[in-house]
């Protein structure tokens, strides 16, 4: 049953590979009874497309996007009896306007759910690249506080004003962080920033928010999935609620390092996940549901993951 509501595609998504339909094939090959879709929100202004999207426009982003959910919709059609798919997207808060731009891209495509996530400070990438990321902290002068105080400041705008019913790599600051070099981290140095990151944790918990556990992150070498241990430990403790993902840019990626996730997940003391469904819904919309004895499932050992893979 485990799951992923944080996915990507080659068709949809210039820095994945493969395509959608390949996606849920794999998914259904590994058990999984639910599957959320999430391509990228597209975005509105020309400086904000990256160098893989050259020769393209925000128009033809536009145009993307509601061909991903054409194709969305016939793929939950086609394996319906198969696997439950959810259609979401995963948003952008690179403006003010870019917060505007999802709720209506949300209203016109009726979205069966949103992954907040921030991918930008201030309109400079955070996550593309480390170049890029080095860019954003010369622009606060080399105060890495202040990196980190402006991304929870921007992510608590972000939840505000969408409320997204999956929060997406709560702590993608971390991303590119010198931790190998012996910088201190911010999250752990000031208690400043780690109470910005403790108010939005508890303002998601409050509207009910699920905070993904993301394995991506040891594919960028951090220590843990993200949240790090240290604010995974927070949200358990107040009681919030986790769901799995792995962030998969392309078939070749779903469940990438579930293994180690399920690890992660023993060692936190973490045995409920959440998970969003529409079946069974009387009015047909999503609902929270929650696997107890998560860790036990059957799923982890008929894919080899309780060997840690």
């Amino acid at each position: 049953m485990p799951f992923t509501f944080h996915t990507h595609s080659g068709q949809f998504c210039k820095h994945a590979s493969g395509d959608l339909e390949g996606v849920v094939k794999r998914a259904i090959s590994q058990g999984m009874l639910v599957l959320g879709l999430s391509e990228h929100v597209p975005r509105s202004r020309i400086q904000d497309l990256y160098p893989e999207e050259a020769g393209m426009t925000p128009a033809d982003l536009s145009s993307v996007f509601s061909e991903y959910v054409t194709e969305a919709r016939r793929l939950r059609a086609k394996y319906a009896d198969q696997i439950e798919i959810l259609i979401g997207a995963e948003t952008e808060h690179i403006t003010q306007q870019s917060l505007e731009e999802t709720k209506q891209l949300r209203a016109q495509f009726k979205l069966d759910y949103v992954v907040g996530s921030l991918h930008h400070i201030d309109g400079m990438p955070l996550d593309f690249s480390k170049p890029l990321y080095d860019k954003i902290v010369d622009h606060f002068d080399g105060d890495r506080n202040m990196v980190f105080r402006r991304y929870f400041d921007l992510q608590l705008e972000l939840l505000r004003a969408l409320q997204p019913e999956v929060i997406g790599h709560f702590d993608l600051v971390r991303i590119f962080h010198p931790y190998s070099e012996g910088v201190e981290d911010p999250l752990v140095t000031s208690e400043e920033v780690r109470q910005l990151a403790i108010r939005n944790i508890e303002y998601a918990i409050g509207y009910g928010a699920i905070f993904e556990i993301n394995s991506r992150a040891w594919k960028k070498g951090l220590r843990d999935a993200y949240p790090q241990r240290d604010l995974l430990g927070e949200i358990v403790a107040r009681g919030g609620k986790v769901t799995i993902s792995d962030d998969s840019h392309g078939e070749q990626d779903l469940c990438m390092y579930y293994g180690r996730l399920l690890a992660y997940l023993r060692e936190m003391g973490i045995d409920r996940l959440h998970y969003l469904s529409t079946k069974k819904s009387a009015d047909g919309g999503v609902e929270t549901r929650v696997l107890e004895n998560a860790t036990s499932h059957e799923f982890w050992s008929a894919n080899g993951f309780d060997h840690g893979r």
